[in-house]
């Protein structure tokens, strides 16, 4: 153990800094504790004593009074920092437990939990949990993804998103697609109001009232929606959207039309029509790609702002609900701006492709 020495005279006018230490509002309680042994040291009390008042041992008190004729009164205000301690996994070991976890599978699950790792390497669960954050590994987590095998991905992706974003002169750009089934559900019982400290409940059980198919055609240009509910999604009712379309767009602009690849859309009275109405074109996104159809945006607004947490008694009541939020969305509609190049999309998904071994 250290032994601490007298102070010097010349360190007395400390007094006042340490007293304004120990007078301090702000002050963390063990450096008054600490300044105080210094201030008791300096009165000349004897050590032993100190440590009787301040319900601390004597070293604790010499610690102190050592520290301060070493370094000053910044000495203790703060910690010294300590070194850690010394890991006991070697690196091979922890190679291992990495290899095992990208690697292998335990004998009854389908991935690694930190409590059946640590079990099989006999090792502890925080030792598990030390190396999957270093290595951010996540065993417990899985991402869904489905890739395009559509042979001609490459050339769609550039012809789509070249309308988004160039245009051409003279011409509208409309995504266009279809939310089918959207169920007129009834709660059997009302719902929670939210409160203070609780938010809104809705029951499990509900009533089916049936279910409207929403077609929809997003203007690229100013974000208005062109809509239409009607109680089926074949060919026929596309085209009663496509003359619904042909009515309210302006007579002198030629129309693009993103579309996906449901066969309604490739049935031969539908490239009748098109023949005879040659404003329209229709530009087919890749398959499994549903992500590039811009008023997929749109439907998730209109899911999560009406529908999902809705209460239809009857479809008419649900069209409704619909049509009306078609209505106010338009007064002030909102512009859904696509950002990415070709170049960027195909680029990512060739990376993906080479990680799975797939190509298109």
């Amino acid at each position: 153990m250290r032994t601490s020495k007298p102070i010097p005279e010349n360190q007395l006018s400390d007094r006042e800094k340490l007293a304004k230490i120990i007078r301090g509002r702000n002050t963390p309680q063990k450096a008054v504790k600490r300044a105080t042994i210094v201030v008791q040291a300096i009165e000349g009390i004897a050590r032993n004593k100190i440590a009787q008042d301040l319900r601390v041992s004597r070293s604790t008190v010499y610690l102190w009074i050592c520290r301060y004729q070493e370094e000053g009164i910044e000495s203790l205000k703060e910690d010294k920092t300590r070194p850690g301690r010394l890991s006991q996994i070697t690196e091979e070991r922890e190679k291992g437990i990495v290899d095992a976890t990208l690697h292998n599978t335990p004998v009854n699950a389908t991935h690694w939990s930190v409590r059946e790792m640590a079990k099989v390497q006999q090792v502890s669960r925080m030792t598990v949990q030390r190396i999957w954050k270093k290595y951010n590994l996540k065993p417990h987590m899985v991402r869904t993804f489905k890739l395009s095998n559509d042979p001609h991905f490459v050339e769609k992706v550039e012809d789509v998103v070249g309308l988004y974003l160039n245009p051409p002169d003279k011409a509208l750009v409309l995504s266009v697609d279809e939310k089918s089934q959207i169920q007129a559900l009834d709660r059997t019982q009302p719902g929670l109001p939210m409160k203070k400290g609780r938010c809104g409940t809705m029951t499990h059980d509900y009533k089916r009232h049936g279910t409207t198919t929403l077609f929809a055609a997003l203007n690229m240009l100013d974000g208005k929606v062109i809509g239409q509910c009607m109680p089926k999604h074949r060919h026929q009712e596309f085209l009663k959207f496509l003359r619904k379309i042909d009515r309210e767009t302006p007579k002198g602009l030629d129309l693009h039309l993103i579309v996906d690849n449901y066969q309604t859309h490739k049935t031969a009275n539908v490239k009748k029509w098109l023949a005879k109405h040659p404003r329209f074109h229709l530009h087919f996104v890749p398959t499994s790609c549903s992500w590039l159809n811009m008023v997929e945006r749109f439907f998730s607004e209109i899911t999560s702002k009406t529908i999902r947490r809705g209460i239809f008694t009857s479809v008419p009541a649900l069209e409704t609900t619909i049509m009306n939020y078609l209505e106010k969305h338009n007064e002030n509609p909102k512009v859904f701006k696509w950002t990415k190049d070709a170049g960027t999309i195909i680029t990512k998904v060739n990376k993906c492709t080479e990680a799975l071994g797939t190509v298109h």
